[in-house]
């Protein structure tokens, strides 16, 4: 799609960009990347989580707060494409705000296809995900995951080749431009 429009595309790469901003290893973020802190517990026992400045409060909550600056830094300077991170949320009516979704048997096969696993483990793996982007979204913007209301475009994958989807988001893209 941003090689289709032309424009960057941004998404793990807002972690290293975190990492850099913080003086945060890059591995450690990594590990609370969308996912939300259990509210029992901080996650103490990882070393930057020690550091005086961080102490209190939780590193999913130091990135969440971190990627919601680049996220507005870079949409001021730059058209391009947020992958997750709540970034539709963040940057409200001044982007387009786009839902891909499949039913869960189409994703449990993607998934397995996609990553050389067994349907079961791709069960397991899809629901995870699902279940640490929803609280993770849930969390920082206090809004339903799952409410279409919420984004511009919602499309079921399942139904369209990929060429497809870029041929619609691309054309929703241009004519939310006009």
């Amino acid at each position: 799609m941003s090689d289709e429009l032309g424009i960057h595309c941004y998404d793990k790469d807002l972690i290293q960009i975190a990492s850099n901003e913080q003086g945060l290893p890059y591995e450690e973020l990594l590990k609370v990347d969308e996912k939300c802190a259990a509210r029992q517990r901080h996650p103490l026992n990882e070393p930057p989580q020690t550091e005086s400045q961080y102490l209190f409060y939780p590193m999913n909550d130091i990135l969440f707060q971190t990627q919601r600056d680049i996220i507005r830094f870079i949409a001021k300077r730059e058209e391009c494409i947020f992958i997750g991170r709540c970034a539709g949320q963040i940057l409200g009516e001044d982007c387009l705000k786009v839902f891909i979704h499949a039913p869960f048997e189409y994703r449990v096969q993607v998934t397995a296809n996609r990553m050389g696993i067994s349907e079961e483990e791709a069960c397991t793996h899809v629901k995870t995900t699902d279940k640490e982007r929803r609280s993770y979204y849930e969390y920082f913007t206090e809004k339903n995951w799952m409410d279409m209301s919420t984004y511009d475009v919602c499309i079921d994958s399942s139904r369209f080749t990929q060429e497809q989807i870029i041929m619609m988001l691309k054309a929703a893209y241009e004519n939310k431009e006009a």
